[in-house]
Order: structure tokens, then sequence, then C-alpha cells
């Protein structure tokens, strides 16, 4: 019979390491929102002013130039951009990169919704595509951040700034936690839920000038439900990024994302990617420390510091899913189980509302799940 190691004595404080939604920021509780907008109409003048300022304060912590307009919208980070993906393409020939779920998604909804026969190009879970072999006279999909197999794309270099097509950038588990070039950039997606740590339901889009003038000159040929439009009479619809809202926002969860803003605010975005940079670095010393664990994103150039993808020697489904279990149950992490689709595997959130102190108290957790469930198979 073989030894276990017994149970680490150091349980990280917030063991709070889903992918989405993931952990609150530190300090967060629920009597720390403001109540102002709770109980109002988002019509009124306290729910507009609220959904403003939630809206100056993604665009002062993002430093986004004032010719990118910030809305919010139903559906999370998937409803904005199927909104962006249904309003603007079209138009011209598109290109879908696909190297994980939720780009196969987009993949899916293109030639299957859509009918628009995109150029395909994929890569194997832990992989990214040539993407210096894409075609900028279409438009492209792509996913920053892939959360689902933990690759990235490095920078916005591969961007053309003459590109003829648009950039379609879903980049809900990278804003906030990496520098985006956002000149290279005329669509991106997120939700308040990944690196702010906030409630799911609403997501964000951003459109540059070029997307603007893509959505006033051009009519798509399938009918928009109500809450995909965002232009009438052939004019963008401005109030949508003034914070009147296409449909009813919850306002607790914008007064939660506010809080979340204000705290983002007070580190400022270099802040916040030095913490998800901190966070990444301590779970790759983990990583490098044990031979039975490894990235599944090979490449640290192209490897994601927020949603980090393990392989685990020998691992099956049934095997991981026994690790999460035995793990929750001591309350020392909560939801680190690989995504569905992908190879099995763990999946340990690193954003910047993760404490260092908490990825560094895993590993040895890790090391008693893994030799405790290895031993129960």
């Amino acid at each position: 019979m073989t030894d276990l190691p017994p149970k680490p004595a150091t349980t990280p404080a917030r063991p709070y390491f889903s992918s989405g939604p993931c952990a609150k920021p530190p300090g967060w509780s629920a009597d720390r929102l403001h109540p102002v907008s709770l109980g109002r109409s988002h019509r009124s003048k306290i729910g507009k002013q609220r959904l403003q300022y939630c809206i100056d304060l993604m665009r002062e912590l993002l430093k986004l130039p004032d010719t990118h307009r910030i809305g919010i919208v139903p559906g999370s980070d998937t409803g904005a951009f199927e909104m962006a993906m249904w309003t603007m393409l079209g138009a011209r020939p598109v290109t879908a990169l696909a190297w994980e779920s939720f780009g196969e998604g987009w993949v899916t909804d293109a030639v299957k919704q859509l009918k628009i026969d995109p150029t395909v190009v994929r890569a194997d879970y832990g992989q990214l595509p040539d993407l210096t072999a894409i075609n900028w006279t279409n438009d492209v999909l792509f996913t920053w951040n892939g959360t689902t197999s933990g690759v990235r794309v490095p920078n916005a270099d591969f961007i053309p700034a003459d590109r003829e097509g648009l950039s379609f950038a879903d980049a809900t588990s990278g804003v906030f936690a990496y520098d985006i070039d956002w000149a290279k950039i005329d669509v991106a997606t997120f939700s308040w839920q990944k690196v702010l740590g906030g409630e799911g339901a609403h997501g964000v889009l951003i459109l540059g000038p070029r997307a603007v003038e893509r959505l006033e000159s051009y009519i798509p040929a399938w009918p928009l439900p109500k809450v995909f439009r965002l232009v009438s009479k052939g004019k963008l619809t401005e109030g949508v990024f003034k914070g009147e809202t296409i449909n009813t926002p919850s306002m607790l969860a914008v007064e939660d994302a506010i809080f979340s803003l204000e705290w983002g605010k007070s580190l400022g975005v270099d802040g916040l990617i030095a913490r998800s940079d901190a966070n990444a670095a301590a779970l790759d010393k983990i990583v490098e420390e044990r031979d039975w664990l490894g990235h599944l994103a090979a490449d640290p150039a192209t490897r994601s510091k927020t949603s980090v993808c393990l392989t685990v020697e020998g691992a099956d489904e049934a095997l991981i899913k026994k690790m999460a279990s035995l793990l929750e149950a001591e309350g020392a992490a909560y939801d680190v189980a690989g995504y569905r689709d992908a190879p099995a595997g763990l999946r340990i959130w690193c954003g910047a509302t993760v404490d260092t102190a908490d990825i560094e108290a895993l590993g040895p957790w890790l090391d008693w799940a893994y030799a405790t469930a290895k031993a129960a198979a």
C-alpha cells in the first residue's frame, strides 16, 4: 500500500480558482456595494448615472481612446460577441480562428446560423495557428485569450494597421490582464465575471471607429433580434454607449462591477496586469517542481496568464473529477477541473483578483489530491 502524503497544514485563504465567474476582488463583501441604484429603474436619473459611471471607469482603467465606444449589453461575453457577428458580418469575406471551445463556437455560428462560409484556421488545444498567414482583406474573428485551452495571442502585432477587414477580438479573459493595443482592435467583447471577478449575464461591447462605420453603412441579409439592434435610421444608437441599455440590466450586477472597477482603479491596469503575472509565475513554479504536472500550452510566449490549463500525468476525466472533488471537500480549491471540451486536466484561474499567496498554498494540496485520487482509482 502506498503511503499518502499528509494533508497540508496551510489552506488557501480564498480558494476560488474558477475561470468564470472568478474570485471576487480582495476585501469584497456584499455590504460594501453602493445601494444607491438598487430598487430603482435603470431609466431613472440615478440609474443612468451609475451605468455611465461604470462605463467611464472601464474607459479610464483600460486607457481606452475616445475613438472607441463602450456599451453594456445582454448575454455576457457570448451575447456581446454574437451581437457583433450578427450586425457586422457578411459585408466582406470572413476568417475565423479557432484553437479552443469558444473560438469553435464562433465558427459554428458563422457556418450554421449566418451561413457565410468563412475561412476557418484551426489549431489543436495547447497550440496557436500561424498568425502570419491571415488574410486581412477579410474580417477576422479570434479569441485574445483562449479560456478553455490556456493559449493566447502574444500581442496585437499580427494585426496590420492598414487592414481592410475588421478585427473582432473575444477578449473576455484578456481585458484588464494584458496590454492591448486598442488601435488594432475594431471590435472587442468581454464580461465582468472574468478578470474583474464580477457577476454574469452582462457583456461589454467595445467598438472602434471602423466598426461604427460598418454598422452605419451595412445592412445584414438576416433579421436581427431586438437585443442585437445597434442602429436606428442608419445611425448608431449612441444611447447604448451612454448607459441606455437595450434591455433591463441588473443594477446589483452593475454596482458589483463598479466595486471591482474602483478596486482596479486603485491599482491601475498595470497593477492588475502585474498581479496576474505574479500569480501565473507562482503557478509556473509549482508546475516546474512536479514531474506529473505540465502546461497544456507548451510555448510560454503564448501561454495564458489568467486561465492556466495544466496536464496531469496519466489523468482521464474520472481522475480529474476525483481530484477536484477532493480539493473542494477540503476547502482547498474550488472549480479547478478543466473545461468539458478540453483534454482532461486542471484549470487554475490566475487573474488579478486572486492573491499570489493562495496560488503558492495550492501546490501541496495538488500533490495530496493527485496521490489520493490515484490511490482510489
